[in-house]
């Protein structure tokens, strides 16, 4: 069963995939509402815009950099499922500081001076949240699964997480901000008592010291992995494919709103096609597949990514030309254009072959390791990720400063899936030898 449909019944999966289906959902409502409202309601400048979106990446990302090393360290070395809980019991204190930011800046009061550091504070915070809850979801998949279920539950996991990415954007884009602040509280404490359901994930590691100094545990976790080639370049090849991918999202509102015309609600539209993409995309490839973990369609799919990014720069294009600057556009004033239906199936498949490229390397980091590594592993990705994604911020933050416009800076993130596609192609010849070995080892 290479869809394990099963999986949504075991008790095993179930709790855990609702657990984090729940905490994608509640970052991605928190930090959309408050990155639309900030874009859409207090800011009037391109470039503003821009560096706000910027800067609010860079802080949710700072976290893996700084405590991923940590968190791997606690996630192979206690109870997986104690951790989860502790986890999502701080995420309710977290949110509600997020929540007195949304609402005061929804009152005008204070807002650059009090509201906005609040929010980024509780950004910040969850950014850390995610830091501890992001190695386990992947290493606990190992321990309750079969060996042939693993790549599935990867795939479920990353649909599950894009599905909830997309139902927390919808409601970012579309209810008004205090309602979100209410929603994200409620969120946190569903996601809590839902936690409780995890069963228990013991260590598999008998060592029990923990490494605190988070600049040599970080040195030592990626140095670790570097002779596992295949290992090595699944997380390169992560690495860079999020760096495009916080070029784009940093891209998406302040793009949607100036170049495209259009208003909050269809900037989240987008952020729901993207999502929707990735999740028929990591089904699709679990599918080709047929559970085995492979990067054979990695090259070829980062290269359609990169094809259908330029394509969305050629529509982009073609709009400007089209549309005459006046209002923003609603949904529906957007949908009737001419060329939304190409704004729109150019940013899906972006995202299709974008997840079909992401999903089974992510499976590589828990299958091609010992099993009492594997949250080290997910912990030394997580940090040269958010290395690349800062690096990817900090890129379109400076493109933009030095006036490269916001259109013009598509064709970047185009090129740059041949840097995708390169690292693919190093990380299939890495498999054929580890498969080789292997054979030969055995005498085949």
């Amino acid at each position: 069963m290479f869809t394990s449909p099963h999986l949504l019944r075991s008790r095993y999966f179930m709790p855990l995939f609702v657990t984090q289906l729940l905490n994608a959902f509640n970052d991605n409502l928190y930090k959309n509402a408050m990155v639309l409202f900030v874009v859409y309601s207090v800011y009037n400048s391109e470039a503003a815009e821009t560096l706000f979106s910027g800067v609010a990446s860079a802080v949710f990302i700072l976290p893996f950099f700084l405590f991923s090393a940590l968190s791997g360290q606690l996630a192979d070395m206690r109870d997986k499922a104690a951790i989860i809980r502790i986890v999502k019991a701080a995420e309710i204190a977290i949110m509600v500081v997020g929540a007195v930011g949304l609402v005061l800046a929804w009152q005008g009061f204070l807002t650059e001076l009090v509201a906005i550091p609040l929010m980024m504070v509780a950004l910040f915070a969850m950014g850390v949240h995610s830091t501890f809850f992001g190695p386990i979801k992947y290493a606990i998949l190992p321990q309750h699964l079969k060996k042939g279920e693993v790549l599935a539950g990867t795939g479920l996991v990353e649909a599950g997480t894009y599905l909830a990415i997309m139902g927390g954007t919808i409601l970012a884009g579309f209810v008004a901000v205090e309602t979100a602040a209410v929603l994200i509280i409620v969120i946190a404490a569903i996601g809590y008592l839902v936690s409780r359901q995890v069963p228990p994930a013991p260590p598999l590691s008998a060592e029990r010291h923990v490494d605190r100094n988070v600049w040599r545990s970080s040195r030592r976790l990626i140095s670790h992995t570097l002779h596992n080639h295949e290992v090595f370049y699944a997380i390169m090849a992560i690495s860079f494919f999020w760096t495009i991918g916080a070029v784009l999202f940093i891209q998406f509102p302040p793009l949607a709103k100036n170049v495209l015309m259009a208003s909050k609600e269809v900037a989240s539209l987008f952020l729901v096609i993207f999502s929707i993409g990735v999740a028929i995309g990591s089904v699709a490839v679990n599918l080709l597949l047929k559970g085995r973990v492979s990067a054979r369609y990695a090259p070829g799919s980062v290269v359609l990514m990169g094809v259908f990014v330029a394509a969305f720069y050629a529509v982009c294009r073609m709009w400007q030309n089209h549309v005459v600057p006046g209002e923003l556009l609603d949904v529906s004033g957007f949908l009737a254009e001419p060329l939304a239906p190409l704004v729109l199936l150019s940013l899906l498949l972006i995202a299709v072959f974008g997840g079909m490229f992401v999903v089974p390397l992510y499976a590589f980091l828990t299958t091609k390791v010992d099993p009492s590594e594997a949250s080290r592993t997910v912990a030394a990705n997580n940090i040269v990720n958010s290395g690349a994604m800062v690096a990817g911020s900090l890129l379109a933050l400076g493109l933009s400063a030095v006036g490269v416009a916001l259109i013009e800076q598509l064709l970047l993130s185009a090129a740059m899936c041949g840097v995708s596609a390169w690292l693919g192609v190093l990380l299939c010849r890495a498999e054929r030898r580890s498969i080789a070995a292997t054979q030969a080892a055995a005498g085949l």
